[in-house]
């Protein structure tokens, strides 16, 4: 079989500066395979790419398939193609304190998500849109290659010790997580031909079709459904550290797809309780946390534990748990509110949920106690108690919720009460 040879351009700068591009566009999460970059140098070929629009609209259709890729091709077009002083401008976007100026505008999602994609590993030397070279007064090599020890490193270290660096890429980790998840038995029955229990009314149902003669004996198996997940997130100052990071966490299991849960939920609590359900449901990561900490106005404000999950019981509960659903609790549990009102908030909440599972960064330290009020309230309800602070607990709550010791676990947390109370 004979393939019709490839009509490319005839720029092998242009071309290798094309496969940085995409390489780009891949980082930021756009599907820049190699045949895209094959089409996109057809397609260059067919139009030209001495007019500015042409080379963009060109570009844009071979590489964009979906609304939410378009403003990060727009943004990593124009840092890469066009701007000569780009490197600069990303940085800036990166870290926006090092410029010095208190005026300067907040980057946008699309912008701060292009801005790491290209100084993930990226050399400037792209052309300009005319394809002429740029002047190379400085050659700047960014060297992020990502060892297994430095990755294991990052799934070690604490949220609140990364870089931004190294936040953006624990983020990528965060994106990349699965929390499996096994499924839940029903009391109804399902026709199975591997069911242990026999189905009569069935066996009898196949026996008049027969004149009465049995055939054989139908089997039946409790139905399986998949539990919805819930996730309760403390937003107060002292969390907001790790609060993004496992918002981010949320996103991804969000829009995961075969991830087993029937449907998930997310919340955050400061002084007040916030729905963001339907703004982690939006695929770009960076649009949907940008969305909702806009919806959240108490973003690193103050902390009422017990006031917002009452009115998570009273508003909530029954709209969203329905029967076996699981609630993580991330907060460090340190409250203003009466003890009293957290206490008896709590109890509801962990009458009304298949498994209540506490994720408290303050675990971290080895000489952790319950000491304070809240945690002290909290820690009797709830059924397993583990740390947040890295990527490494979040891995472990897939431990935590396929885990069946819960009777070792309640004593466990006895065992710690007591401990702090003596």
């Amino acid at each position: 079989m004979e393939y019709a040879p490839l009509d490319l351009p005839d720029n092998p700068q242009l071309l290798r500066n094309l496969a940085h591009f995409a390489r780009a566009l891949r980082v930021a999460g756009l599907p820049a395979g190699s045949g895209r970059v094959m089409d996109a140098a057809r397609a260059l070929a067919s139009v030209g790419f001495t007019d500015r629009d042409t080379f963009f609209y060109a570009l844009r259709a071979c590489f964009c398939t979906r609304p939410e890729h378009l403003p990060i091709f727009a943004q990593i077009f124009r840092l890469y193609w066009r701007d000569p002083r780009y490197m600069e401008h990303m940085m800036s976007l990166m870290l926006p304190a090092i410029r010095g100026v208190a005026e300067e505008r907040q980057a946008k999602p699309a912008e701060k998500r292009a801005a790491e994609s290209l100084l993930d590993g990226i050399t400037p030397e792209a052309p300009d849109v005319k394809g002429e070279d740029r002047p190379q007064d400085t050659e700047i090599e960014i060297d992020a290659s990502l060892t297994m020890s430095r990755e294991e490193r990052l799934r070690s270290l604490d949220f609140e010790q990364m870089s931004v660096a190294e936040m953006a890429e624990a983020r990528r980790i965060l994106a990349r997580l699965s929390l499996p998840v096994p499924p839940l038995l029903t009391r109804r029955y399902a026709a199975d031909a591997n069911g242990t229990k026999p189905d009569w009314r069935r066996s009898l149902r196949q026996a008049m079709r027969h004149g009465g003669e049995m055939q054989g004996f139908a089997r039946k198996a409790r139905r399986e459904r998949m539990p919805a997940l819930i996730c309760l997130c403390d937003i107060s100052g002292s969390m907001s550290a790790y609060s993004r990071a496992v918002l981010h966490f949320l996103h991804a299991l969000s829009n995961a797809k075969g991830a087993g849960w029937s449907k998930v939920y997310g919340f955050t609590f400061g002084t007040r309780l916030t729905n963001i359900t339907r703004h982690l449901r939006g695929r770009d990561v960076d649009a949907a946390l940008a969305a909702a900490g806009a919806e959240a106005q108490d973003w690193e404000g103050g902390t009422r534990i017990g006031y917002c999950i009452d009115r998570f019981n009273r508003d909530w509960s029954r709209r969203v748990m329905g029967q076996g659903a699981i609630v993580l609790l991330i907060t460090d549990g340190l409250d203003r509110d009466d003890p009293e009102l957290l206490s008896s908030a709590m109890q509801r909440l962990s009458l009304s949920s298949k498994r209540l599972i506490w994720i408290n960064p303050l675990l971290r330290w080895e000489g952790f106690a319950p000491k304070a009020a809240g945690i002290r309230a909290i820690l009797p309800h709830v059924d397993m108690f583990r740390a947040g602070h890295n990527i490494a607990a979040l891995q472990g709550l897939a431990e935590a919720l396929n885990a069946r010791g819960d009777f070792n676990e309640k004593a466990r947390l006895a065992r710690m009460l007591s401990d702090a109370a003596s």
